[in-house]
């Protein structure tokens, strides 16, 4: 077996006690937090000691016999995303379960918060909506990744690419969030990595923004990447210990496809593209302001989103029946991941 090698090097991101303070207090900017000054200054002394101590997991118990390391001491947050996990897959594996859509709004916009007015992405997956309502034995579960933008303590924090250090690092689901040292907390995708294992059929509605999907939802797809061959056992890497992880893989990982068997269907709109040439984007120009009356004209593209939601109905239904064709089934991986 090859030797590895675990490189480091970067500088310190260590914060002194007053410039920690200093961004703890950041929360409390508001006037209002003057009345309780005294409390404030007790509670940056119990997270100061928690991030000098690098508490990331402050709740935590052995892990029991079913993993590598039943000793290991897991994170009570996580124990609880991984048996989500499992109660949502024996939910999708069941064949009495009715079958189930995810469907995805991708666009930050909404009309609870500034810009004031609803999204188009929001109108399209309500069209979609409409579409499997009509649908019987079929059950609908609407994300709507606005409220990240929207709602108080939603957050999807950034993945930190521990699949490139090795895939065994990467567990499912992803255990670098929260870290309460770090005030990495209100992780949204504990609850999101059940919705996606529940369903039968993924449909995500998106608008471009600048070139790109919103960086909301290329959070999201980035957290998913631990469903794609990630380690459903964090003991067996010791936590996150990048040498354990590197010995694991280079003796053979099997890159378990944590979300095989889906079905998905995808609708991509935009006021303005990002690959039309520069005329396209001179002379064509629409202004933003009226951009719902070109949606509201545009009936085709309204229909294409109906078909979009019956083409993945129909997948579903076959996937369901176990005769929606696999052309790949039988093909060797040979370079997995």
């Amino acid at each position: 077996m090859a030797r590895v090698k675990v490189r480091t090097g970067m500088p310190s991101v260590a914060l002194g006690k007053a410039e920690f303070a200093r961004r703890v207090r950041r929360r409390f900017y508001d006037p209002a937090f003057k009345s309780v000054e005294q409390e404030i200054e007790r509670i940056i002394e119990v997270a100061w000691d928690g991030y000098n101590d690098s508490r990331k997991a402050p709740r935590a118990k052995p892990a029991g016999k079913d993993h590598a390391d039943p000793s290991h001491r897991l994170s009570v947050e996580w124990s609880e995303a991984s048996r989500a996990i499992k109660r949502a897959e024996r939910q999708q594996k069941s064949r009495s379960s009715k079958s189930r859509i995810l469907l995805i709004n991708g666009s930050a916009r909404s009309d609870q918060t500034c810009p004031g007015e609803m999204s188009k992405s929001f109108r399209l997956v309500k069209i979609a909506q409409r579409v499997f309502a009509r649908e019987r034995d079929l059950e609908v579960e609407l994300l709507d990744l606005s409220h990240l933008a929207s709602e108080y303590g939603r957050n999807i924090h950034p993945c930190k690419a521990c699949v490139s250090t090795a895939m065994p690092l990467c567990h499912w689901p992803c255990s670098c969030y929260p870290n309460h040292s770090l005030g990495h907390h209100n992780d949204w995708m504990n609850e999101i990595y059940p919705m996606w294992v529940a369903a039968h059929g993924v449909m995500i509605v998106t608008p471009v923004n600048w070139y790109q999907v919103p960086g909301g939802l290329k959070a999201m797809i980035d957290r998913l990447v631990c469903a794609d061959g990630g380690n459903p056992d964090s003991t067996s890497t010791g936590g996150k210990d990048a040498r354990k992880a590197k010995d694991l893989e280079m003796k053979g990982w099997d890159y378990p496809r944590h979300l095989a068997g889906r079905a998905f269907s995808v609708v991509v709109h935009g006021d303005a593209t990002g690959t039309e040439t520069l005329r396209r984007l001179l002379v064509d120009y629409e202004p933003y302001a009226t951009s719902y009356d070109a949606l509201d004209r545009d009936r085709a593209f309204q229909e294409e989103t109906r078909n979009a939601a019956r083409a993945l109905i129909a997948a579903v239904k076959l996937l369901r029946q176990r005769k929606l064709a696999q052309p790949g089934a039988r093909l060797c991986d040979v370079r997995p991941k």
